[in-house]
């Protein structure tokens, strides 16, 4: 079914845009429209009057500008790989869907200044290989880095299994380009170490989710390439003892720790009947598995995996945990986080559930998931809550699986919501995030009015007043 609502548009606005954009940067036709309309996990389908996809950035500028006089809303969209609904346009048609995958230049790569230059419509895959073919590296990586943008990462303020070394987006944006409410160009690429002029305005756009500008291109750092890993796969026996762990591996491997995640043993089954081909890295069973990775560069690659059995070694001596398993070589290396990355997968095969993607304080997360866990389970008789992924950086996946119910989406609509409210209401007690890394979006934008800081929202709504007193853009996400 087509869900454009081109033809009852303005045919004075379309006229116009398509003069300035071609026959490649304006379409109503449903079948190259109606497949970016739904979003990544299919909750949220939208209309539109028409996709837009400009060459550049002065395209874009005049496009902008040309919404504003018209009063055509625009929702930007990158690779359409979001989980929060943040790039969906709503039902009413209004909206123009303005895709940047056509600028995805690769303006420059300085591998002196470690640094990139990019447009927002590069997709992180091809941005990783770019930089491995002159020795270098971009540390941010996650399941979709196939179809991701650089824009899209940039305005979510994306996180990824790297963070607890490199952090997320947010920290590895240098320099950024984008395009305001009004349709000016905003223009601050080249880095400063040192910049003291008043507010550091690329990161107010960092992270706001297309409301305040449309990111068209960006300076990111740079790391030398990886000259050997080690992934190590540990079985504990509770998740303060991954915690502690954790602490371990941080002050052996130091700078060389650049990942740890936590799975409990209920996501290694799930993922075993998923992929029956899977072998399990451990045997015998785990209360929680650990997936931790050690990286070096030239300088360190020899020495590495000594210091790693050396690091277990001595984890062994301290009770730390159970059984460990160290990569052999690097298809071993690549099996451990296939196990890790197809948990999400997984545990949607295993039927209806509510995911959330929370965050509370580093040190808090083992306590936090032993306390509210049982709880749910009680207050929701026959669900399971069951958390997995970034235990260092005080981020996990929270997800509460249905109990066998005939309609999913029922359930979904009624218990998953309170379910949802439940969460999100112990992790703001808690003093925590209801979004970790994925966004506000249109799923947690409620959510995000009814629990967060008073003061904080009213601080969003006056910079969303301010630089787009229209409110054209990405209406009715994050506020």
């Amino acid at each position: 079914m087509c869900h454009i609502a081109g033809m009852t548009a303005p045919l004075r606005f379309l006229d116009a845009a398509s003069a300035l954009l071609g026959p490649r940067g304006l379409t109503i036709d449903p079948e190259l429209v109606d497949p970016w309309l739904t979003d990544w996990r299919g909750r949220f389908t939208g209309r539109a009057r028409a996709l837009a996809s400009p060459a550049n950035v002065a395209e874009l500028a005049a496009l902008v500008r040309l919404c504003g006089e018209h009063g055509v809303p625009i929702v930007p969209q990158g690779g359409n790989s979001g989980m929060s609904g943040g790039a969906t346009p709503d039902q009413s048609g209004d909206a123009l869907l303005l895709s940047l995958r056509r600028m995805n230049a690769i303006r420059a790569i300085d591998t002196e200044a470690r640094r990139v230059t990019c447009e927002a419509g590069v997709v992180l895959q091809t941005l990783h290989e770019a930089a491995e073919a002159r020795d270098m590296r971009f540390p941010l990586t996650l399941g979709g880095k196939g179809s991701a943008t650089v824009g899209g990462l940039i305005s979510t303020n994306a996180g990824g299994s790297q963070v607890l070394r490199h952090g997320s987006m947010r920290a590895l944006v240098l320099g950024l380009e984008a395009v305001l409410a009004d349709g000016q160009v905003f223009s601050m690429l080249t880095p400063l170490k040192k910049d003291n002029r008043g507010f550091d305005l690329k990161q107010l756009l960092i992270g706001s989710e297309g409301t305040l500008g449309i990111v068209t291109a960006a300076t990111l750092k740079l790391l030398p390439a990886v000259a050997e890993r080690v992934v190590i796969w540990a079985g504990v026996s509770s998740l303060p003892a991954a915690r502690a762990l954790l602490l371990h591996c941080d002050d052996s491997a130091g700078e060389a720790l650049e990942g740890f995640e936590v799975m409990p043993q209920a996501s290694i089954d799930a993922v075993k009947e998923h992929m029956p081909q899977a072998r399990a890295p451990l045997e015998g069973r785990h209360a929680w598995h650990v997936l931790i990775e050690v990286v070096a560069d030239r300088a360190g690659a020899a020495t590495l995996r000594d210091a790693c059995e050396a690091m277990m070694a001595d984890a062994f001596e301290k009770d730390l945990l159970d059984d460990a398993a160290i990569s052999a070589s690097e298809a071993q290396a690549e099996a451990f986080w296939l196990i890790r990355e197809t948990v999400p997968a997984a545990e949607r095969a295993r039927g209806p559930a509510v995911q959330h993607d929370i965050s509370v304080p580093v040190e808090a997360m083992p306590a936090f998931v032993e306390a509210t866990a049982p709880m749910l389970e009680a207050e929701f008789p026959g669900t399971e809550a069951i958390a997995f992924g970034h235990l260092g950086d005080g981020n996990v996946h929270y997800h509460v699986i249905a109990p066998d119910v005939t309609d999913g989406h029922a359930w979904n609509a009624n218990e998953g919501k309170a379910i949802s409210r439940r969460v999100h209401d112990l992790v703001t007690e808690w003093g925590g995030s209801i979004s970790a890394e994925h966004g506000i979006g249109q799923l947690k934008r409620d959510e995000l009015a009814r629990l967060g800081d008073p003061v904080a929202l009213s601080m969003l709504r006056a910079v969303k007043q301010a630089l787009d007193p229209q409110g054209l853009l990405n209406p009715g996400k994050l506020v």
